[in-house]
C-alpha cells in the first residue's frame, strides 16, 4: 500500500508540474547564434579575445549543426562571457 501512495504521489506532481522539465531546455543554437552575433558587432575586443571569440563560435556552430543545442549553447555562453554578457 505504501509503494502505491509513493507512486501515486510522484505521479500527481509531475501532473501538477509538466513544465518544469520544459524550462530546462536548452535555447534554440540558432537564437544563442543570433544574440552572440549581435553582441560581437558592438563590442570592442583584444585581437586576442576576438580569436578566442571566433573559436568558440566556430565550435557552437559546428555543434548546432549536429542538433547538438546544449552544446552549442555552452559554447555561445562562453563566448558572450568574453563579451562581457
Amino acid at each position: 500500500m505504501t509503494k502505491f501512495v509513493v507512486a501515486f504521489s510522484l505521479a500527481a506532481i509531475a501532473v501538477a508540474h509538466p513544465l518544469s522539465t520544459a524550462s530546462a531546455a536548452p535555447t534554440p543554437c540558432e537564437t544563442a547564434l543570433k544574440d552572440l552575433r549581435s553582441a560581437e558587432a558592438t563590442a570592442k575586443l583584444s585581437d586576442a579575445d576576438k580569436n578566442k571569440v571566433s573559436e568558440l563560435e566556430t565550435k557552437g556552430i559546428e555543434r548546432c549543426n549536429a542538433d547538438d543545442d546544449k552544446r552549442a549553447d555552452d559554447f555561445f555562453a562562453q563566448a558572450m562571457k568574453i563579451l562581457g554578457k
